[in-house]
């Protein structure tokens, strides 16, 4: 029996939407040869294409369907496929690819930067991180009360934000 191969309509080479010209039966060998579309419906290509078959989609069309994923190349989407696969737990990341943590969170950033999303947004700055980390270790030491912190947090929070402005 031949190899199968996983198929979702598009060119692994262009990413023009691919053509089904002919399919065979794994069980008796019989054979068909023409123009089918996915799942054998005429609606099953996407919508979004436009002009005759065969017109190469633009970027934005294929964009449109895979989102910001279609800008990333094989190696990065088999990252992000495990990735999810280990539901964004790095150990296991490592543990799948045979991989350390820093070239983990190198592969993380490079593919969240060809997605067009900053490996920084998001996230507050470190010194505010520290300010907090302080705020509530201060609490827990019982130097300051819970009004105390509350307040100092949110004084942290709106200079954090008016940083960020800049």
């Amino acid at each position: 029996m031949a190899q199968l191969h996983p198929f979702d309509g598009t060119c692994p080479i262009c990413g023009d939407i691919m053509l089904v010209s002919r399919m065979s039966c794994g069980h008796c060998g019989s054979a068909l040869e023409g123009a089918f579309t996915l799942g054998g419906r005429p609606d099953a290509l996407p919508s979004r294409r436009s002009g005759p078959l065969g017109q190469r989609p633009d970027r934005a069309d294929i964009e449109a369907r895979f989102g910001r994923l279609a800008r990333l190349d094989a190696a990065q989407l088999e990252f992000v496929e495990a990735f999810l696969r280990c539901r964004g737990i790095i150990k296991n990341v490592e543990d799948m690819l045979g991989i350390s943590y820093p070239t983990v969170k190198a592969r993380l950033a490079t593919v969240l930067e060809a997605m067009g999303f900053s490996t920084e947004e998001g996230q507050p700055a470190a010194e505010h991180r520290r300010q907090r980390r302080e705020i509530l270790a201060d609490l827990a030491a019982g130097r300051i009360t819970t009004e105390e912190a509350h307040q100092q947090l949110a004084r942290a929070q709106a200079t954090s934000g008016d940083e960020m402005l800049e």
